[in-house]
């Protein structure tokens, strides 16, 4: 591959110069652009393999539309590359005035320049060269003796003495490999590299001097960035196994390839691992530096997705840290509520923090600890450790980068262990450093069979600026590495880690981790996380062949023994050992004061049926809940309910307690409690009684349901006359008579009086379904008749919310409810709606009405309803409640108090304490003999809708068959006429003879005529048997009378 990237400008012609057509014309180069720099006349050379000639000038002429830049050589004729004049290394004499000749070509070969795109059609370049001067192939080789691959480690960390024993192995591994690199040898230049950003930028500086094709590291994030933005400038391919910070991208630093799990993958496992057991709210203890902070900020991300949050965080800052320092921080992480603690450390303070966790009692009953792959590395390497060290470790959740087992992994894990004798341990970092060389033999082996060129350029850039002590002039550019990188992110082979390939955002693909429980003296693995399935007891590995599966019941994990030596999960949270109360927002109602009622001369006391189960409630929770009440209102008028839920999202309130309603626009900003009473919206309104009148047998049913019962009536009456007409003589004669017979037998049904026989099969079934009918009419309309008369009925004048809906009479609700805010997403008009703010105004208002400045009807929540009846008895609820909801408590989204505390109303409900409080504050006497409800009580014709679809069914199927049966007799019976007088007359007569036959009558000897031949059929089967039985019994006599003669 041999880019152009070259723009040049001839000198103008002049007469000297000029040659005819078709002839070579020699001018020089007046300004060649490379790589976004200018470089004119002397200062262009070209190179090819390795070798600078510096021409003084360049032939160049039109060829099918383009430029052809030719350089002829008496050993080669080949397309040159312009590069800067200051990395020529070897000048050739070359013509240098416009009368000297130029040597004579061979088989000059023709290249044409385009954008992006140089390349002739011919052989490779080197192929090229050998084939047109074997004097010039010898000093030129596409595969150099030794490639060097600079590495950055940090010599005295564990990571860095794992990863620089794997690197030695693989590169060894590498040169004793002949399928790979053939000719060529790797070499690796090992640089020790401070952590702290300042000393490693320092370091990574002074190392970039040497010309190498790529580096591994750095095993620091922090130094990560500084040599990224380096890399991205020399163009040297950064190969990381290592440094986890999720904000290492791609888009920032296109020369940096992350050949390890980052943490964004990292902390998505953690999130679930929350999420897998139930707790909400997590503390995060991290080093502040880039690897800490980013990672904590992606751990964010990946909890706010499944609806949990960070509810506190603290930096250790990186390097040596005191113990006082420690102890402080872990002073206030235990003051915190939550119980769930995410490590995200060194070793150094990792350990430190675990050692004054176990001496403060935090490694104790309660407590969840989750450390990253930090501590597993450790553990890998460094084990075994002193027993007091474990001892603090107990019940820790441990990550650990997941590799996936294979005979070369464990081949790799023996010979290990012979090489190093166990110390240090194996560990994922260093399996994948291993791999990490792997990837540059293989992505180099491709790059060299592409004919690439391994060559370095100074950048005219760091010339111009001082650079001091630091001698950064000495800094070169890799030309190749575009390439070299571009073949390192294509390469896909299996390694020790298992598949190593990436995916389009540059990560390795099929991300998991190990989920490891620290138990007495060593590592229980309790299952695998993988971004493709989650959690999971069954190694990726497996997954992998199936269908991804992130359903709850699928996320599965073996037991945990958690801190304290115990299998019970902790539940996570507390609450916080810092002073600070509960503040509980209480409104302060006006009316209705028997559910929530400030004590009078205090401030923050309160009464009520909702304060004794709250009360109740928290005294059931294993664990004291320090709270006060804040009074919310005036205390005037009943406060609005709504603000009052919106001051909890608002941090105002830590929870609302109080007769809150359960309502769809709550939920989504509040959590509530399992409901501990049952509530919903319903009409109250005046009554009247009802007197039995001179029509009372009428209300049975409703007018629509008297329309169709008498239509079904008649329609059955026609229908049986259809089917009986021509074979029943009870249903022939004038037409005045089978008028009357119709509409007596139909409504003679009525009483099953109907005296008229049914001779059809299809009328006998129409009217054994019709009779059935008619049983349950009648038994109905009797059965709702007897009630009416004798049940006292009360009347209203409001029916249901359908009728509030459609009327225009005011409508009362109670002041602050969200009543008022329902009834207008009704569409019923705000200027309607009435504000009452106690039971007096109610019954003031009610038996007003409309026309005194009351109102037709009350709006309001059942429990306030009844007990208003309970003292009115001239007031009853109109149908049914047309919502359905409860009371609760409300807390902030996500809150573990709103779970444990409906955990504990059910238990109040299930041992009666529940009612025991309602009876205390709610039970009242008076009314309650009366308190049906008033609704609607005619029988509707959806009550019967279904009996009567059935008859008509039986009816149309009856008909359709009776019409199929005379168009039979239409076309077979009737004689074949001529009809010259159209189509139309013959459809005419056709109808006359259809009419004619339906009312003709069926001739009786037609029906009969079959009777008749099987009643003769059996009678000459009688005469013949009585024949066969008087013929045996003649030979029987015969017989006898031979058999008694005398024998002569």
């Amino acid at each position: 591959m041999w880019p152009t990237n070259l723009l040049y400008e001839p000198e103008p012609e002049t007469n000297q110069n000029r040659r005819s057509q078709g002839s070579h014309d020699n001018k020089r180069v007046k300004r060649c652009k490379i790589n976004g720099r200018d470089h004119t006349g002397s200062e262009v050379f070209c190179e090819v393999r390795g070798f600078c000639f510096c021409p003084y000038r360049v032939w160049y002429g039109p060829h099918a539309g383009h430029h052809v830049i030719l350089f002829s050589l008496p050993c080669f004729s080949f397309f040159l590359r312009c590069r800067a004049k200051s990395s020529c290394k070897r000048h050739l004499p070359l013509p240098t005035s416009p009368g000297r000749s130029w040597p004579k070509r061979r088989s000059l070969p023709q290249f044409r320049t385009s954008p992006g795109l140089v390349g002739p059609k011919s052989p490779s370049p080197s192929a090229l060269l050998r084939r047109e001067s074997p004097r010039c192939a010898k000093n030129v080789t596409s595969r150099p003796a030794v490639v060097t691959v600079g590495g950055f480690l940090a010599f005295d960390s564990t990571i860095g003495r794992v990863a620089k024993i794997a690197i030695d192995e693989a590169v060894k591994d590498v040169n004793s490999n002949s399928s790979i690199l053939p000719g060529t040898k790797l070499a690796i230049a090992m640089q020790n590299t401070n952590c702290s950003g300042f000393l490693g930028m320092i370091e990574v500086l002074q190392f970039m001097k040497s010309d190498v094709v790529a580096i591994l590291g750095p095993q620091s994030s922090v130094v990560a960035h500084i040599t990224g933005l380096v890399a991205n400038e020399l163009q040297v391919p950064l190969l990381s196994f290592a440094a986890t910070d999720p904000t290492l991208s791609s888009l920032e630093f296109p020369y940096f390839v992350r050949t390890t799990q980052s943490d964004l993958n990292q902390m998505g496992a953690v999130a679930e691992l929350v999420d897998h057991y139930g707790w909400k709210e997590v503390t995060a203890i991290y080093l502040d530096d880039d690897y800490g902070r980013n990672a904590v900020s992606a751990l964010n991300d990946k909890l706010t997705e499944r609806r949990c949050k960070i509810s506190y965080k603290v930096g250790i800052p990186p390097g040596p840290v005191k113990r006082s320092e420690i102890m402080d921080i872990l002073v206030k992480v235990a003051l915190m509520e939550s119980r769930v603690i995410v490590l995200h450390l060194t070793p150094e303070s990792g350990f430190m923090v675990f050692s004054i966790a176990n001496y403060l009692a935090m490694m104790g009953n309660g407590y969840v600890w989750i450390a990253t792959d930090w501590l597993s590395s450790f553990l890998d390497s460094a084990s075994p450790l002193p027993s007091e060290t474990m001892e603090s470790l107990q019940g820790v959740l441990v990550l650990r980068q997941h590799t996936a087992d294979s005979d070369k992994k464990r081949a790799f894990a023996s010979r290990w262990n012979r090489l190093t004798g166990g110390s240090p341990g194996l560990n994922s970092y260093g399996l994948y450093a291993y791999d990490s060389v792997w990837l540059v033999a293989h992505a180099l082996e491709a790059f060299f069979e592409q004919g690439g060129i391994i060559s370095f350029s100074k950048d005219s850039r760091i010339n111009s600026t001082e650079s001091g002590g630091l001698h950064l002039e000495e800094m070169r550019i890799f030309n190749s590495g575009p390439l070299l990188l571009k073949n390192i992110l294509q390469t896909n082979f299996v390694g020790l880690t298992g598949p190593f390939q990436f995916n389009s955002d540059r990560f390795l693909i099929y991300p998991a981790y190990d989920i490891i429980n620290v138990v007495g003296t060593g590592l229980r693995r309790i299952g695998y996380w993988s971004n493709y399935s989650g959690l999971s007891t069954l190694p990726p590995e497996e997954l992998y062949k199936r269908a991804p599966n992130r359903s709850s019941q699928s996320q599965q994990l073996y037991d945990v023994i958690w801190p304290g030596e115990t299998l019970s999960k902790p539940r996570g949270w507390v609450f916080p050992n810092n002073g600070k109360q509960l503040r509980v927002g209480v409104p302060d109602r006006v009316s209705f004061r028997q559910f929530v009622s400030k004590v009078r001369g205090t401030d923050n006391m309160f009464t009520g049926f909702c304060i004794d189960v709250f009360v109740a409630a928290v005294n059931l929770l294993p664990y004291a809940v320090p709270y006060q009440f804040v009074s919310y209102g005036n205390g005037r008028e009943n406060p609005s309910y709504t603000e009052l839920v919106n001051l909890i999202t608002t941090g105002f309130f830590d929870a609302a307690v109080g007769d809150v309603a359960i309502i769809t626009n709550r939920t989504k900003i509040v959590d509530f409690t399992q409901p501990y009473t049952a509530s919903g919206l319903v009409i109250v309104a005046p009554f009247r009684k009802l007197n039995t009148g001179a029509w009372a047998f009428l209300r049975p049913f409703t007018p629509l349901m008297w329309i169709v019962t008498g239509a079904f009536f008649l329609v059955i009456g026609i229908v049986i006359w259809i089917l009986e007409h021509r074979t029943n003589d009870d249903f022939r004669g004038p037409p005045r008579k089978q008028l009357m017979t119709i509409l007596w037998f139909s409504f003679s049904t009525l009483f099953f009086a109907h005296r008229e026989n049914t001779a059809s099969t299809l009328g006998r079934m129409v009217l054994i379904i019709w009779l059935f009918v008619v049983l349950i009419i009648n038994s109905s309309y009797t059965a709702n008749l007897t009630s009416m008369l004798t049940v006292q009925q009360l009347s209203s004048p409001v029916k249901g919310i359908e009728s509030l809906i459609k009327g225009d009479e005011p409508i009362g609700y109670q002041v602050g409810s969200f009543a008022e805010h329902y009834l207008i997403e009704l569409g019923i008009s705000k200027s309607r709606l009435i504000a009452l703010g106690s039971p007096d105004e109610y019954a003031k208002a009610l038996r007003n009405g409309p026309g005194k400045g009351g109102v037709v009807a009350l709006v309001d929540e059942l429990p306030y309803v009844e007990l208003f009846l309970s003292t009115q008895c001239s007031f009853r609820i109109v149908g049914p409640e047309f919502t359905k909801s409860g009371w609760g408590f409300a807390f902030p989204r996500d809150s573990p108090l709103a779970v444990d505390l409906s955990t504990a109303i059910l238990a109040l409900s299930e041992n009666g304490d529940l009612q025991r409080i309602h009876d205390k504050w709610l039970l009242q006497t008076g009314c309650s003999s009366d308190n049906a409800e008033i609704e609607s009580d005619r029988l509707h014709l959806k009550s019967f809708w279904g009996l009567f679809l059935i008859c008509g069914i039986a009816c149309f199927i009856a008909l359709f068959i009776y019409f199929l049966q005379i168009l039979h007799l239409l076309y077979h019976t009737s004689p074949a006429e001529s009809v010259p007088d159209g189509s139309s007359s013959l459809r005419t007569r056709r109808l006359q003879r259809f009419l004619s036959i339906m009312d003709e009558k069926e001739d009786p000897s037609k029906r009969s005529k079959r009777r008749k031949v099987e009643r003769a059929l059996s009678e000459n089967d009688k005469d013949s048997d009585l024949e066969r039985e008087n013929r045996r019994r003649q030979l029987g006599i015969q017989d006898e009378q031979q058999s008694s003669a005398p024998v002569n």
